[in-house]
């Protein structure tokens, strides 16, 4: 099926609202692999009523708040190829918000189509910005109307060893785990989906391997407090299978970090990882 997508322009804005509770704060932590190291890690996170560990909202989850893009095509033909998370306050564990979402541009990229996505979070109650959700979705093979070729960004990865290496072998029933947060796309579940996509199985959700990698720094850089992560930013730059193992490496910098993901052949499956502080 070949896909025929139109300039942003031709994508009406759309808004809806999302309410959340603390179990879905808790199983999206779960899904991102919160507590695999040992049941007393992490418990903010992982529980509600621990003592001593007031709960709280792992930041990324507000990336499930952001609205769905316009449909683009089969599930086998659209890839998520990055993501970038602004905080604009801390998450609140539980709560509502008002969603605003735009198609901020439409490029060719040959081999398929690079579709940004915008999408405005706001508190339901007050009206305050809690945060932003800029995503790029590939379709390939996507025939286009209209707009500019997508500009080609060059990888860059920081000179010199990494400050820190952190492992995660990622169970093999994660992504089953991760798609009770909402993402039911059968490319992570079915493996006959996979295999019409080419893939030799069902692939991690880009945006689970997001979550791991924010995990660690979370942990690695932001001294476990979710309220100092503003801006949290990466391209997903090839799939991760469940049961692999994920390397993140990170290189601390000036107000933040910079971060990579590698599988377990070390290839780069999260590349331009790019973390901010308050």
């Amino acid at each position: 099926m070949r896909a025929r997508l139109s300039s942003s322009g031709r994508y009406a804005a759309t808004t809806t609202e999302r309410a959340w509770t603390t179990t879905d704060t808790i199983l999206y932590a779960l899904g991102v692999g919160a507590g695999q190291t040992g049941l007393a890690d992490e418990l903010r996170f992982t529980t509600e009523n621990s003592t001593g560990h007031p709960h709280a909202a792992l930041p990324t989850f507000a990336t499930l708040l952001a609205a769905d893009p316009p449909p683009l095509g089969e599930p086998a033909v659209v890839r998520h190829a990055g993501e970038t998370l602004t905080l604009h306050r801390p998450l609140p564990a539980a709560g509502r918000a008002h969603v605003t979402a735009v198609v901020a541009g439409v490029h060719d990229r040959g081999s398929g189509t690079l579709v940004h996505h915008r999408s405005e979070i706001h508190d339901l109650g007050g009206g305050h910005p809690l945060a932003t959700v800029e995503r790029t979705m590939f379709v390939i093979r996507a025939d286009r109307a209209e707009g500019r070729p997508a500009p080609v960004l060059q990888r860059r990865c920081p000179a010199g060893r990494p400050d820190h290496t952190i492992h995660h072998h990622i169970r093999p029933d994660q992504a089953l785990i991760y798609r009770l947060s909402g993402d039911r796309n059968p490319l992570h579940s079915d493996p006959a989906v996979a295999a019409a996509a080419g893939l030799p199985g069902p692939i991690l959700h880009g945006l689970c391997t997001y979550g791991f990698a924010a995990r660690t720094l979370l942990n690695a850089v932001a001294g476990g407090e979710p309220d100092r992560i503003r801006r949290i930013s990466a391209r997903f730059s090839a799939p991760l299978l469940p049961g692999d193992t994920l390397t993140v490496l990170v290189w601390r910098r000036p107000g933040g970090a910079q971060f990579q993901a590698l599988d377990g052949q070390g290839r780069p499956v999260l590349d331009r990882g790019a973390l901010d502080l308050r």
